[in-house]
């Protein structure tokens, strides 16, 4: 018997991607002009890709992370956790710090279809 898969409407990647760099720009207050310039790219251009309007390189995506003080890895992650989000996933990033601690903590979460738990631990 062969599952049916669930049909949704996926985003863009290039829209979600140029919302995470968007907000990253906002959050550190900085403009279009200043992150374009350091990134040694048009204000039109990246103002086109935060929009998702234009699908970036990966030599743009690597040049404006560089300028946020991003690793093209933690735009990847974000992405992917977004989307595994909107699919109602859990993603956990095993290799944060655990703040002040020396074991992070393992969690067990149900998972949705099966009813099976997955074990967490870092």
């Amino acid at each position: 018997m062969t599952a049916q898969l669930e049909h949704r409407a996926e985003p863009l990647l290039r829209r979600l991607v140029g919302a995470i760099l968007r907000q990253e720009r906002e959050r550190q207050r900085r403009t279009l002009r200043d992150v374009a310039e350091d990134a040694r790219v048009s204000v039109a251009y990246l103002s086109e890709v935060e929009r998702g309007r234009k699908e970036a390189s990966s030599e743009v995506l690597a040049a404006v992370c560089r300028a946020l003080g991003l690793r093209l890895v933690d735009l990847v992650g974000t992405a992917h956790a977004r989307l595994a989000l909107a699919e109602g996933r859990v993603v956990v990033d095993l290799t944060a710090p655990a703040a002040g601690r020396e074991l992070a903590t393992v969690t067990t979460l149900p998972t949705r279809t099966t009813g099976a738990q997955v074990l967490l631990a870092a």
